[in-house]
């Protein structure tokens, strides 16, 4: 197959690096439809709380375009928030020889499901739920059967790692219809900047007031629930790790309890949410970066990746989708269970607790992410294609 449409949400800065290495490498003529136009534009974004635009180029290097959204509240919060009633005649047009979604659960996505002839035109996906934190009842059985018959009209899917490929079969999805395609970053970027980052961190620490010969503790991303940022302070402010700081980089709807947490409490420190083009630098300012998300939201954890690129040892929750793929314990970070905030407590103390073995975890993440690349997603793409060009 040499024509592929992709549809996707809205430009992101996981995947428009990928696009444009699809576009340079893989020998398929690509394009992407968008629904959505955040990221490009200056918008309210509900999780960080304040209006955000991307400072890297999400549109270069592939072939794209907007497909008009009707929605009065548009945006991926909510089912309406993508109504795109022309996304099949803007298809139609481009005459793919397969289409790829990269999501399928909103009011416009369903709609394209149920009108496109996916015997013509195969259909495939590529997602990352998953299932680590089980639900039960009628409700988790009927969900399960809607689930179900979504996924029959995918001549394949395409799995980011152990956890959703668990969520595919779950669904039903034959075993030779799963393709792995794992959640990369844009490795690159990060690798050539590890060694300029450094001293731009040190800086940045002093400006902040973290003393110089503190481990850091990292989180950084968006100050929400499901993300656990208060687990992670308390887990801190329960032990005596000396000398340690641990800084929040982000924003969002916890940012004020946290402050008001750690108000009375030396070694806790705050900075306002970091671009795209600070975030090497933010990984480098750390020692540990830690990810204690609980539930079913976190469905990967891509920070962990950018993390890891840079050299950092993690600490992960084992409700972090990629648990079971980037983090191998007492090798380049730790897991405890999700929630379980003394558990967090002791794997600090744990991990903080030799400086010369966080080093080399450290080193060990940089190599294991090294197997996490766009060549890699790539060659999982190429695969289904060839499969659903058989069948």
């Amino acid at each position: 197959m040499k024509k592929l449409a992709i549809v996707v949400s809205h430009p992101i800065q996981y995947y428009s690096p990928w696009f444009n290495y699809l576009t340079k490498t893989a020998g398929l003529t690509v394009k992407v439809f968008y629904l959505w136009n955040f990221g490009v534009t200056k918008q309210i974004d509900f999780g960080f709380q304040q209006e955000i635009q991307w400072d890297i180029p999400l549109l270069s290097g592939y072939d794209y375009e907007f497909v008009p959204n009707i929605s009065s509240d548009p945006g991926t919060h909510h089912f309406w928030g993508l109504q795109n009633p022309s996304l099949s005649s803007q298809i139609k047009k481009f005459n793919p020889e397969a289409t790829l979604l990269m999501i399928y659960n909103y009011a416009s996505i369903y709609r394209f499901l149920w009108s496109w002839n996916q015997r013509q035109i195969p259909l495939l996906f590529r997602g990352d739920s998953h299932r680590l934190l089980e639900s039960h009842g009628v409700k988790a059985l009927i969900k399960r059967a809607v689930i179900t018959q979504i996924y029959h009209r995918f001549a394949a899917c395409l799995y980011v790692g152990k956890a959703n490929y668990d969520y595919f079969r779950h669904h039903r999805v034959a075993e030779k219809q799963l393709f792995f395609s794992p959640h990369a970053v844009d490795n690159h970027r990060f690798l050539a900047q590890s060694d300029t980052v450094n001293q731009q961190a040190q800086e940045w620490k002093k400006e902040l007031g973290i003393p110089a010969d503190h481990l850091v503790i990292l989180f950084a991303g968006k100050l929400e629930e499901k993300k656990r940022p208060l687990d992670l302070l308390k887990a801190f402010l329960s032990i005596n790790i000396s000398p340690a700081s641990l800084l929040f980089v982000g924003a969002g709807p916890l940012e004020t309890e946290l402050k008001n947490t750690a108000a009375r409490h030396p070694n806790v420190y705050f900075a306002p949410f970091q671009n795209q083009t600070l975030m090497p630098r933010t990984y480098a300012a750390a020692d540990l970066f830690v990810l204690p998300s609980y539930g079913a939201g976190e469905t990967w954890g891509l920070a962990i990746n950018e993390a890891m690129c840079l050299g950092r040892p993690v600490i992960v929750s084992n409700h972090v989708g990629c648990y079971q793929d980037l983090v191998h314990s007492y090798q380049n970070g730790l897991i405890f269970p999700s929630g379980d905030i003394s558990a967090l407590a002791r794997s600090l103390q744990e991990a903080l607790s030799n400086r010369e073995r966080l080093q080399k975890w450290g080193d060990n993440s940089r190599n294991i992410v090294a197997h996490y690349t766009y060549n890699q997603t790539t060659q999982g793409l190429i695969q289904a294609l060839e499969y659903a060009k058989q069948k």
